[in-house]
């Protein structure tokens, strides 16, 4: 980086939020033309035109419009940062990027940010719901919430929160009309719901005669999404395979039984996964914070019984 590298940003960033050189010049307290010259080097320094000129108004290029969006970003990003020195230090605040599977998000995770929320005010959220893997880097995501092993990735934190055990079950009115599976070979005639990502079916997880196992039953219901999974489940569509804690409300209710028991796998368990330059952080620390505890109290949230 050079010296000139911040020269004109700020002009920049005013001029992208004005209809004109005129209105962003008022509100710089700068003339015209200075703001004018100020874009102009800019746009020479960078090798590209950063606004669509008229004598009505500005509006910025798709160069513009992208480098309107990181120094928009990062100014954001350095905002935060300086909400937690002095006298906020320690004080979760700034904007919080969550990415977390969407049933175990919003039944477990939610209710803990919601409350963070409400006692720090200064805290904002953008949260995302996917059962999809997203590059944390690219996705510009602060932490991550997994099931499963986590393969060690340069630059990133991963911390345990949890485990818990993964069953498969089914409705009763769905094993009223096709029998309860004792064994695997009796899957051949019944009807499961898989999980689809990316192109592929999720086979479940099993154990048998002491050795984990990967098992693809019928798919006869593929989908990408688990909540969907547990209402086709619900609805007596077939068998499904889900972390316990997705499945404790339905089966409090009697809506679903656990079936195969004999083949449950071992507990898989829940990860939190964050940059390591966010690492000390106080909206990073709380937040993990707030889930061990969640966990430490009850292997399964106080909500889902």
């Amino acid at each position: 980086m050079t010296d000139d590298t911040f020269s004109g940003i700020n002009i920049f960033l005013i001029t992208a939020r004005s209809a004109t050189f005129t209105e962003a010049a008022e509100r710089l307290g700068l003339s015209k033309s200075a703001v004018g010259k100020a874009i102009a080097r800019l746009e020479e320094r960078l090798g590209t035109s950063l606004f669509y000129r008229s004598t009505r108004k500005l509006s910025l290029s798709p160069d513009g419009e992208a480098y309107f969006a990181v120094w928009s970003s990062a100014l954001e990003e350095i905002r935060s940062t300086e909400s937690s020195f002095g006298s906020q230090l320690g004080v979760p605040a700034g904007r919080l990027r969550v990415d977390m599977p969407v049933a175990f998000g919003k039944q477990v995770v939610l209710p803990v940010l919601l409350s963070m929320s409400r006692r720090f005010p200064q805290l904002q959220l953008t949260l995302t719901f996917s059962d999809q893997l997203v590059d944390l880097t690219d996705e510009g995501i602060d932490l991550a919430i997994r099931f499963g092993s986590v393969d060690s990735v340069p630059g990133l934190v991963a911390r345990r929160l949890t485990s818990h055990r993964w069953v498969t079950c089914a409705s009763p009115d769905y094993l009223d009309q096709f029998g309860c599976p004792k064994t695997l070979e009796d899957m051949a005639s019944h009807r499961a719901i898989v999980g689809y990502r990316r192109g592929g079916l999720l086979p479940w997880k099993m154990t048998q005669a002491g050795q984990a196992m990967k098992y693809s039953p019928p798919a006869t219901y593929q989908f990408d999404d688990a909540e969907a999974m547990i209402a086709a489940a619900v609805a007596g569509l077939g068998i499904c395979q889900m972390p316990i804690c997705l499945f404790e409300q339905s089966i409090a209710k009697g809506a679903l039984v656990e079936v195969l028991q004999d083949y449950e796998p071992e507990p898989v368990e829940v990860h939190a996964l964050w940059s390591k330059s966010n690492h000390l952080r106080p909206k990073i620390r709380c937040l993990v914070d707030e889930l061990l505890s969640l966990f430490e109290a009850s292997p399964s949230p106080p909500s889902l019984r």
